[in-house]
């Protein structure tokens, strides 16, 4: 019982030190044996459970519904992204303009969960590639970040994901990605700083040079108001 209070009491430090443990998201071997009807009910079942252990009146009007509505977010919205069934079909196309300078994406709204305390991450993705022969259309390029934020997440691990994304729908190494986020598990508890945000970058093939590297920043600091 020592043994396991101690380690429970590491894992919650782990959280507050925004540990990750891998490139991928950690999923049990069945995590689809489930349909999504089943997983609606049996999480519903469960937030109930909570709700009621914190005192909660559930006859209430305003909470009766709660349970479902939660289960149904889940499952539907925010961790969306877990099922690879939902994974955004990206099609390429050749670039026929032959246009090889650096395509930047910016100001991507990014709604994500740390899975550390299942609270929001809200901030911007900045998306970059150079074509190796092929492009792909602006908006998968939103969806495939959308899509890679609808799970629980370490944003280091977000930024990886996208950039591998890419990378392989692109079949070109030369893709970036730099995310600009808050925290709410910083912002609404914890140390409650509202004014922090986390800053994560990924960089492949030639966005590693310094040049270039630099060449993205500024791009992303330009101003694009209309």
């Amino acid at each position: 019982m020592k043994v396991e209070q101690t380690l429970e009491e590491q894992y919650e430090e782990r959280g507050d030190d925004h540990v990750g443990s891998s490139q991928d998201t950690p999923m049990r071997k069945d995590a689809f044996e489930l349909s999504d009807t089943e997983k609606i009910s049996r999480i519903q079942e469960n937030v109930r459970e909570i709700m009621l252990t914190l005192g909660l009146d559930l006859e209430d009007d305003s909470l009766k519904g709660t349970p479902k509505r939660v289960a149904k977010m889940y499952v539907n919205e925010i961790f969306g992204g877990l099922h690879p069934d939902r994974k955004p079909k990206s099609s390429t196309f050749d670039n026929k303009y032959k246009y090889n300078e650096m395509l930047v994406e910016k100001n991507i709204t990014l709604y994500s969960t740390c899975e550390h305390h299942l609270l929001p991450i809200v901030g911007k993705a900045h998306v970059a590639y150079i074509s190796n022969g092929t492009v792909v259309g602006l908006s998968k390029m939103n969806r495939i970040v959308d899509y890679y934020a609808k799970r629980p997440q370490v944003q280091e691990r977000l930024n990886i994901q996208i950039v591998k994304e890419l990378q392989e729908v692109l079949g070109t190494e030369d893709v970036a990605c730099v995310i600009d986020a808050k925290h709410l598990c910083v912002n609404s508890r914890g140390i409650r700083d509202i004014e922090s945000s986390t800053v994560t970058a990924e960089y492949g093939g030639k966005f590693k040079e310094e040049t270039l590297r630099r060449e993205f920043l500024d791009y992303i600091n330009l101003d694009t108001e209309f």
